[in-house]
């Protein structure tokens, strides 16, 4: 006999029931592989070509997937692949950076419907809350009423104790202390019912790199993000891995040291806030760094020896890490134009090379590919995990 079907009511994607096991399995087989014809599904799941069947068949006419064209084999009948449907299901997902704040709706294919931005000099409770409002009402009133209907959840991604950055990002210490008593499920319940979920937002750029970027290609490795701060993330056994209190791969508070000689942290030696005050004290606007589309060519100066340091910085840090789990690799995305991205991943390739590696293996260093917004669409992903995918220390086939 097969395994037990349990039979479930269809449901529309609002709703509170999340997918039994099997269709989770199934939805992360597809999500991670792409489009797989059914006797794949079974071989790679361990379940029978039966029970894959009928559940394919059942979220097909739920909208959740769709057939691909009939692949040729050999003998038999053409074999029909099974991929997520676009717009199956949808997912709003938030950044609340230090310099600005992106709302962007996303489908669980990664595909990005509707994006909103706002930059600022640092962000406060008010401003952001407003942003949050009127962008759910614009994403909202764009969407057609079977869109809305399939929206999951909204993931906000927020730097981890963002009160404790005011000096930093150079806001009035009262206002910016506000942060400490936020309930973000509390405040979005005033203006959506929408489910609220909260990720560290450099977790979350990493969530959204190994979903939908270069992540799938490595076992383990570490990922850093550059923006206005750095921050980073960590992979094991391909999961992202967000530890018991939701801070782990804080990779920005690995310790470094100053000129002269005095600690600080990798926040103080490779962020673009670096460059900022590089900017301002030369009489340029920082705030032209986030401008969309980015172009950082007029700065060349100033960039050319921000991205050395930050480059050495990134090196040894690389090693530090690598010190305490032997990372494949590491990936290396952030805030700036893909040319800046490009250089400051082979610059981090040959500072690697001359650090001290006695008892180290050497990572394999590469440019990771969801860019600026990743943080946003990493947010984004967590009502879908939450709802439809598996993201545990899970095993799949193949």
């Amino acid at each position: 006999m097969g395994e037990p079907i349990i039979r479930t009511v269809s449901r529309g994607v609002n709703q509170s029931g999340v997918r039994d096991h099997n269709e989770r399995l199934l939805l992360t087989l597809l999500q991670r592989h792409g489009p797989t014809a059914g006797s794949d599904l079974a071989r790679l799941s361990n379940l029978s070509p039966q029970t894959v069947s009928i559940i394919l068949r059942e979220m097909e006419g739920e909208g959740l997937l769709a057939r691909g064209e009939p692949v040729k084999g050999r003998v038999g009948k053409p074999s029909i692949p099974m991929r997520l449907a676009e717009g199956g299901v949808l997912s709003i997902g938030c950044k609340i950076g230090r310099r600005s704040a992106v709302l962007l709706l996303t489908d669980f294919r990664g595909t990005v419907r509707q994006e909103l931005r706002l930059t600022y000099q640092y962000p406060l409770p008010r401003p952001i809350f407003s942003f949050l409002r009127e962008g759910l009402d614009t994403i909202l009133g764009q969407c057609s009423a079977s869109e809305r209907a399939r929206i999951c959840g909204i993931g906000i991604g927020v730097p981890f104790e963002l009160w404790k950055w005011s000096e930093l990002v150079g806001a009035p210490a009262e206002q910016f202390a506000s942060w400490r008593e936020v309930d973000f499920s509390a405040e979005l319940a005033q203006f959506t019912d929408l489910p609220v979920h909260v990720v560290n937002d450099a977790t979350a750029g990493c969530q959204a790199e190994h979903i939908y970027g270069r992540g799938k290609e490595f076992r383990d490795y570490a990922y850093f993000f550059i923006g206005a701060f750095v921050g980073g993330g960590i992979v094991l056994n391909h999961t992202v891995y967000q530890g018991h209190q939701g801070n782990a791969g804080a990779l920005g508070s690995l310790r470094s040291f100053g000129p002269q000689g005095e600690s600080q942290q990798l926040i103080d030696t490779a962020s673009i806030h670096l460059l900022e005050s590089r900017l301002s004290e030369n009489g340029q606007d920082p705030q032209r760094l986030w401008d969309q589309p980015q172009d950082w060519t007029p700065f060349g100066r100033f960039v050319e020896p921000w991205i050395g340091r930050t480059a050495q910085e990134l090196a040894k840090a690389s090693l530090s890490v690598c010190a305490v789990i032997d990372f494949e690799a590491i990936l290396i995305d952030g805030a700036f134009p893909d040319m800046v991205k490009q250089e400051l991943v082979e610059r981090t390739r040959r500072y690697l090379v001359n650090q001290d590696m006695r008892g180290l293996i050497a990572p394999r260093v590469e440019a990771a590919v969801v860019g600026f917004t990743a943080r946003a669409i990493g947010a984004a992903t967590s009502p879908l995990f939450e709802r439809y995918f598996m993201n545990g220390n899970l095993r799949l086939q193949g």
